[in-house]
């Protein structure tokens, strides 16, 4: 069987900010740099990390999947993220997701046949990407010792976090949702899981600064992508990514932008990877905001807050959201999983873009919903927040960044069950209940519909219908 070093001596926690030298160990837990506030990074002593010489190495523990570390997509490239004592590690088997060609969806794009790739992580075991950095935060969770966790959500972060706790029990769990602001696909798996769910009278933001307080006040550990040992997790989904394309770069990896923890992840372990020269260019990043909680595009992309090599304008950033709450403005699109008005992840996420030549861009409800129809048509399926990211790419190739012959991978962050009720309603011929849903996410037109067709209970008017479409 396989087993893993122990190389966590070499692993530590380091503040963000340039201007800090603050450096804790890992076996802390801090919901900020303990002397300025600023966001943390797990980071590495890699001249003590025995790293294999070429990426292309890791594939043959595939011979030895029976072993869980070996299955989970996660442990099995534990020397890029070498923080945790093998015995420590929590595991369910997570990361089996695939990288796939995207078929019909490459023309939809605009792309050459053969050159979009969709990275599926709604294969994980609670449905979505969520499950990469969960057993990251779990595994640290288990190695301070934590007893009780939380997390504020959307609903992905939730059913994560609840089946790490419902199946390891490693620890109780507990999560805030917003009022109205979950999905009940993703609802439902919090309440299946046995998590403590507590809905409170707010949106995401209120609810993660709600979870921060308490999780502050009562010792308890935090789950959210604040947490630096998520991102560690995260990281693995660019080497799947890698291993699908034969270990060479693609030319972009397009992803949607929520709380900005994906983005984070990947800008991270592409610069680990070109730093170890276990690859030799950077493939370009692009984040997708939705329309309607389009904060980091105002922000990077109109106002030209840049990561600056750590010198961020943050009082342009303050300045921003003063202005969103004097004018009530509020996140609001049918892609729940991003509906976010402040990412935590922000400044992580500035110098991913800034380290891969990222671009920024936003989609409406409308061309999420389309892209999810497309995406649906070509076998995969895929929560709405996923389609950003196809309706995303489509908009860059439209505009000329993105060439026809580039290789593109759009990353589909969870699965099309995790929010039904949205794709029944697109689909569904025209009533109130389905007009209030469209129209109150300002979606006019549903061009890639595939409306159900009502027949009489005869065998007649049936068959009359089946031969007007021979082939489905």
């Amino acid at each position: 069987m396989f087993a893993l070093a122990d190389h966590s001596a070499a692993a530590f926690q380091q503040c963000l900010s340039p201007s800090c030298e603050q450096r804790v160990g890992i076996d802390e837990f801090h919901l900020a740099c303990p002397a300025c506030g600023s966001l943390l990074d797990v980071d590495y002593d890699w001249d003590r990390v025995p790293v294999p010489g070429r990426l292309v190495e890791l594939e043959s523990r595939w011979s030895q999947r029976r072993d869980p570390l070996i299955a989970s997509g996660v442990w099995r490239f534990h020397e890029l993220l070498p923080f945790a004592p093998p015995a420590s590690i929590v595991t369910i088997g997570e990361g089996q997701t695939q990288l796939r060609e995207g078929g019909r969806v490459a023309s939809y794009v605009g792309l050459d046949a053969g050159h979009l790739f969709l990275q599926h992580e709604g294969l994980n075991p609670s449905g979505s990407f969520k499950d990469n950095g969960m057993t990251a935060a779990a595994t640290h969770a288990n190695m301070v010792g934590a007893t009780r966790a939380a997390c504020a959500s959307t609903g992905n972060t939730s059913a994560s976090l609840a089946i790490y706790s419902s199946t390891t029990g490693v620890f109780e769990c507990l999560v805030f949702v917003g009022s109205g602001k979950i999905a009940f696909g993703k609802l439902a798996q919090a309440l299946d899981y046995r998590a403590h769910t507590l809905q409170i009278d707010g949106d995401f933001d209120d609810a993660l600064r709600q979870v921060r307080e308490v999780c502050r006040l009562e010792k308890i550990y935090l789950c959210n992508s604040i947490n630096p040992f998520r991102l560690e997790g995260q990281k693995t989904i660019v080497y799947r990514i890698l291993e699908g394309l034969d270990w060479e770069p693609p030319d972009w990896i397009v992803v949607p932008g929520g709380n900005l923890g994906n983005s984070s992840a990947f800008g991270k372990a592409l610069a680990e990877l070109k730093h170890l020269g276990l690859i030799d260019r950077l493939p370009r990043l692009a984040v997708i905001n939705a329309a309607g909680a389009s904060t980091l595009f105002d922000l990077y992309e109109t106002e030209g807050v840049a990561w600056n090599g750590g010198l961020v304008e943050e009082s342009a950033i303050e300045t921003y959201y003063s202005e969103m709450e004097s004018r009530g403005r509020t996140a609001r699109t049918v892609a729940s999983a991003i509906e976010i008005n402040r990412p935590v992840n922000l400044l992580r996420c500035l110098r991913a873009l800034e380290t891969c030549d990222g671009v920024v861009r936003t989609v409406t409800d409308s061309e999420i919903l389309e892209a999810k129809a497309q995406v649906g048509a070509g076998g995969f399926g895929c929560e709405p927040a996923s389609a950003a990211a196809v309706a995303g790419a489509r908009q860059l190739r439209n505009d000329g960044t993105i060439a026809a012959g580039d290789r593109v991978v759009c990353v589909l962050t969870g699965h099309q069950l995790k929010d039904p009720d949205t794709t029944v309603a697109y689909h569904s011929s025209s009533n109130d209940a389905v007009d209030e849903l469209l129209a109150g996410h300002g979606i006019e037109s549903i061009s890639a519909a595939n409306l159900p067709e009502t027949v009489g209970n005869q065998l007649e008017e049936i068959l009359k219908s089946v031969r007007r479409h021979p082939t489905g």
